[in-house]
């Protein structure tokens, strides 16, 4: 399944958050924002003090996320996905979900049948009212990356 991955969905797994994405392991093609490396890195930074985790733990999760973001295929942040982040759309979306959303439109252009999972309520409505099938919004708990 192509699919395009926010943050939300990659730290719910690399900090053991519960109600992961369940359609995780049939993703063939994962694709993202150049985004996803800065939001996930700064947020687990951010959880050393908030959910008091040691360097061991800080490392291990670091660890975990620069491996999963390897594993994507991200689509740059350039002046064609600034410019279409600054765009209307059809919802309100806030700076970083919508340079997500340009992100996954310009890689929609490229992949059949693209996909766009998050846990990110605001972001999944405005992928839905650009024609995105949307996973991961079963749960209303939300990260803010």
């Amino acid at each position: 399944m192509n699919t395009y991955v926010d943050s939300s969905v990659l730290l719910r797994v690399i900090l053991g958050e519960p109600d992961r994405l369940t359609t995780w392991t049939r993703i063939s093609t994962p694709v993202s924002s150049e985004l996803i490396r800065l939001e996930c890195l700064r947020t687990i930074d951010r959880a050393r003090v908030r959910l008091h985790l040691n360097d061991e733990a800080i490392a291990t999760r670091r660890s975990a996320a620069l491996e999963m973001i390897d594993s994507l295929r991200l689509v740059s942040i350039d002046r064609l996905v600034l410019e279409r982040a600054a765009e209307p759309f059809p919802t309100s979306i806030g700076s970083l979900d919508a340079i997500h959303l340009a992100s996954a439109l310009f890689a929609r252009e490229q992949m059949q049948d693209l996909v766009l999972a998050t846990h990110d309520a605001e972001l999944g409505l405005a992928a839905r009212a650009v024609g995105f099938t949307v996973h991961g919004l079963a749960s209303t708990h939300k990260l803010n990356p």
